[in-house]
């Protein structure tokens, strides 16, 4: 047999062998940009994105812009969203150049107006009590603006907004038990309680998300705790929620003045569905407490339910009242950012890999819940509350 016979027959046998399976490799998704800019409203320590969450848009083809610095307030540092794949930008431009912005504060005017058109903004957009000029720039730019506080979840909640609730309501109980310290020049007890001496006695008014945290929180350090409310409802859900029964009450004005009269803490987590939270403390019934209670205002965002209440900060949170120390600091998940940051990613992150990966409108179209968050789009206003606000017609687009 010649040698070309030889080669022959040799390569028909290895024809014959079994051979690796040559399969299509799939394309990837339409590489987007997503910009994370750096949040510049007063107390704003969150930031839109941790790490990891940048890590999954990576991995889903997309490209992620951050601003430099951007997590330094949450602990989270530029290396870290470097390792995750993320493109570090020094220049807040660049960020509102990109496709799709995650936003944790409202836009201002000027970060609306740095960008370029034709955008997908994901933020905590307030529109409705936002100066007018911010609409009409987002819808000159025609800018499809989505409000994360008000995407719902399958089971009809506002999942940011339940989540943010929960981390005031606990936080406002450890904020109050630190200022029971005689450090804090407190009453110097311990808020909880122990063999042998009397609990501490906490009052609760409003029974929603912030009313339940903070209840649970004063119960599991054992405090004596009553809850107020208008609504038999919330006062009966919270009773479920719980598992355990706990004093409740309708707001009755004698009645909230006399457990008042004998609480060492109080805390305001009244919301109103529009406009100011009604006040139901009055001056009255805070000079009637004992010297060195405490009222944490969590309701102060709307206003406040204390007749004494103000706005404070992080960095002077209290003042005294009638010898009642108080604490009304607005946005209190900010004082816990890598919490409120965490748990701000796992609600928005499926929703944002969803945007990402099939645009805004078959998102929106296979997530009805999603779509509520709507508000602006190819220069219409499409949230009902925001163009009745502002005077404009409402567009609905689903």
């Amino acid at each position: 047999m010649t040698d070309p016979q030889i080669l022959k027959k040799l390569i028909q046998q290895g024809s014959l062998l079994p051979k690796e399976e040559m399969l299509e490799i799939a394309r990837k998704k339409g590489s987007l940009f997503i910009g994370i800019p750096k949040e510049t409203s007063f107390q704003e320590r969150r930031v839109a994105l941790v790490p990891e969450a940048v890590t999954v848009l990576v991995a889903n083809g997309h490209r992620v812009r951050i601003e430099s610095k951007s997590g330094e307030a949450s602990n989270f540092t530029d290396n870290e969203y470097s390792e995750a794949g993320a493109e570090i930008c020094h220049n807040p431009k660049d960020i509102f150049e990109c496709d799709i912005i995650f936003k944790v504060a409202p836009p201002s005017e000027e970060e609306v107006e740095m960008m370029r058109g034709n955008q997908t903004l994901i933020s905590a957009l307030q529109l409705s009590i936002q100066p007018k000029v911010i609409l009409q720039k987002l819808m000159q730019k025609k800018i499809t603006a989505i409000a994360w506080d008000y995407i719902r979840d399958e089971e009809g909640v506002f999942p940011v907004v339940r989540t943010m609730g929960e981390i005031a309501g606990t936080t406002s109980i450890l904020v109050a038990g630190e200022l029971l310290s005689s450090f804090s020049s407190g009453k110097g007890i311990m808020l909880g309680g122990i063999a042998g001496v009397t609990p501490t006695e906490v009052v609760v008014i409003g029974a929603g998300t912030v009313g339940e945290f903070a209840t649970r929180a004063a119960l599991g350090l054992g405090a004596s705790v009553k809850v107020f409310d208008n609504s038999l409802s919330r006062l009966r859900r919270l009773q479920n929620n719980i598992g355990t029964r706990v004093h409740t009450s309708v707001l009755n004005p004698k009645v909230l003045a006399k457990s008042i009269k004998r609480a060492d803490v109080i805390i305001g987590a009244l919301r109103s569905p529009l406009g100011r939270t009604p006040c139901v403390v009055s001056e009255e019934m805070i000079q009637s407490m004992k010297s060195g209670s405490v009222a944490v205002d969590v309701s102060i965002d709307q206003g406040g339910c204390f007749e004494d209440s103000r706005p404070t900060t992080h960095e002077d949170p209290t003042y005294v009242v009638h010898n009642s120390i108080f604490y009304c600091v607005a946005n209190m998940p900010g004082a816990v950012p890598v919490t409120s940051t965490y748990a701000l990613t796992n609600v928005t992150l499926p929703f944002a890999l969803d945007i990402a990966n099939f645009g805004w409108e078959k998102a929106m179209k296979n997530s009805p819940d999603l779509a509520k968050g709507l508000n602006t789009h190819d220069g219409k206003v499409t949230f009902k509350a925001v163009a009745e606000a502002h005077g404009y017609e409402f567009a609905p687009i689903f």
